[in-house]
């Protein structure tokens, strides 16, 4: 009997159809509008012996009867939980809009509120946790420039590559269609040392040069044709290694996907810097600065 009341009401798998490589399972249960109905379900056959059947209803005796609800407390309040899974939508564009469809359609009574928690709190508490570390991470990468050149002159001109390189970063997003997200986020400060790092070996070999006795415009020129295939190397290894992340369809892609949209541009626009203008941008800070040795 509880077999048979199960396969009406809950369903029963009873064979597989193939389509290609995927197989879906054959359910069998009752229409919803049967199983809504008590008088239907008392009709249900149920098998007595080898051959015979039976309608529930001679079998068992139906009553309805009422249950209490929990009720749920929070720091003392009560509380309903509604559960939203969201598939593709970003969470807090999800958010924002249903906050102010809440705002606009729904009339609380008094001292009710609408709370989001779940990953959208989850969130809110990282991107809190960001703004203090994303400012220290940047602040560390200049102090480490500025150590390894001893001038804040050539620290600025290396720091120059970030912001192209986070430029490149947020228009792959925008092309991809992605938001930002905190998986975006840690790709933005992977990317920040992966632009340091073309700018860095650039200028570094431009000052060599100069305490070789070049000048300034020699040693960008020499420089820059000398340094052109470390940096192209550089960029291709970094951008290609996370195309595979980039067009990820499994588990994790998710997660996956931003972080390696976000390196790729970002190291795309930042190599552009690293070849074309910040061989300038040295020329023109260095000229000014005129044409002594670093050594003197």
């Amino acid at each position: 009997m509880n077999k048979a009341v199960n396969a009406a009401l809950a369903g029963e798998v009873v064979g597989t159809i193939v389509s290609a490589s995927k197989r879906h399972a054959i359910v069998v249960r009752m229409p919803e509008e049967l199983r809504a109905d008590d008088e239907e379900i008392k009709k249900l056959p149920v098998r007595v012996g080898a051959t015979g059947l039976i309608p529930l209803g001679k079998l068992v005796e139906f009553e309805t009867v009422k249950t209490v609800e929990p009720i749920l407390h929070d720091d003392g309040l009560r509380r309903a939980a509604l559960m939203v899974n969201l598939k593709t939508r970003d969470i807090e564009g999800f958010v924002r809009e249903a906050e102010r469809r809440i705002r606009q359609q729904v009339k609380l009574p008094e001292n009710y509120i609408v709370q989001f928690g779940g990953q959208f709190e989850n969130l809110q508490q990282a991107r809190t946790r960001l703004a203090v570390v994303v400012p220290t991470a940047l602040a560390l990468i200049f102090v480490l420039i500025f150590l390894a050149f001893g001038s804040i002159r050539q620290a600025v001109l290396v720091y120059s590559g970030i912001p192209l390189a986070v430029t490149g970063g947020v228009l792959a997003l925008w092309l991809r269609g992605m938001p930002f997200s905190i998986t975006a986020a840690v790709g933005f400060i992977a990317l920040s040392g992966v632009a340091v790092l073309n700018g860095l070996v650039m200028i570094a070999y431009f000052n060599q040069l100069r305490e070789g006795g070049a000048s300034v415009h020699e040693a960008v020129i020499e420089g820059s044709m000398t340094r052109l295939r470390p940096v192209l190397v550089t960029a291709f290894v970094a951008s290609l290694g996370f195309v595979p992340m980039a067009i990820a369809t499994g588990a994790g892609a998710e997660v996956q996907r931003p972080l390696a949209t976000v390196v790729i541009g970002g190291v795309l626009s930042s190599t552009f810097l690293t070849l074309v203008l910040l061989p300038v941008l040295y020329a023109w800070a260095e000229g000014k600065n005129g044409e002594q040795s670093l050594l003197e």
